[in-house]
């Protein structure tokens, strides 16, 4: 167990640290967000190498990397040629010449600490025994299914609303987003819990602190309660949009009545 975690301790500290000493001679930290999805990548398939493979590892690994690349390859192009995010922009203006240090640590080590601890489900079950396939894994590959299907189509219908001209500054709430306000972030939420019960026979139960570290950082941290703090002020009738959009949970939204209703 301890060569599969250390393994994958190694591997995401090198490319943290790589990350980061590119960030340097780009002067851009927003590169971080790119290799989030590639990181858990390079962690599956380590652990797979390390630990001795079996079809459920097999299975972790391909459904990670499914996901892993997929969110990369996306965040890429999303996110070339607009430059350095405005949050690490606010934070090198905060610390000045401190900065690439403090980003060393606050931004590329948190963010690799957070992919070994959201990744226990992946490396417990290459650490683990080879149990064979049953109906709770093949639960949690459809699970990790419907997360990833909100993901990429909830991204792939927000990036087609906001090529068009005429939706400029406008609230996106067609399609999945009519049903959620983040299908993007309950995909993620979704995947990894599928993950973890396709790792629960073999992985162990505490391998839950995985999404449960996912959810609580989508969910109060990082997700939707930073991106909702200002987006009100910036999008036009996006108090609208809450009141009657779920916030995370698909659910039928609200009619305009309901939602006038509500306190």
């Amino acid at each position: 167990m301890g060569a599969v975690f250390g393994a994958s301790a190694v591997a995401v500290i090198v490319l943290m640290f790589a990350t980061w000493v590119a960030s340097v001679l780009l002067s851009d930290v927003s590169i971080v967000d790119l290799v989030w999805g590639l990181a858990f990548v390079i962690v599956a398939h380590t652990a797979r190498a390390v630990g001795d493979p079996n079809a459920r590892v097999d299975l972790l690994t391909v459904l990670v990397t499914v996901w892993g690349l997929r969110l990369s390859g996306y965040l890429l192009w999303r996110n070339w040629g607009t430059g350095e995010d405005k949050r690490y922009v606010a934070m090198r203006k905060r610390f000045g010449d401190k900065f690439w240090w403090f980003s060393l640590i606050q931004t590329f080590g948190l963010q690799g600490a957070l992919v070994l601890i959201v990744s226990l489900p992946v490396q417990l079950t290459a650490a683990g025994d080879d149990v064979a396939l049953g109906w709770v894994a093949w639960l949690g590959v459809a699970v990790w299914l419907v997360g990833f299907t909100f993901e990429t189509v909830g991204d792939a219908q927000l990036a087609r609303f906001k090529a068009k001209p005429e939706n400029e500054g406008q609230v996106m709430d067609r399609g999945l987003w009519r049903y959620t306000r983040h299908p993007n972030y309950f995909g993620d939420f979704t995947v990894w819990w599928g993950l973890f019960l396709v790792s629960l026979a073999a992985g162990g139960w505490w391998g839950i602190v995985g999404p449960i570290v996912m959810s609580v950082f989508l969910l109060r941290v990082s997700g939707v309660t930073m991106l909702e703090r200002t987006i009100t002020k910036r999008r036009p009738g996006y108090a609208d949009y809450i009141a009657r959009t779920s916030t995370f949970f698909p659910m039928p939204p609200k009619s305009p009545t309901t939602a006038q209703e509500q306190p």
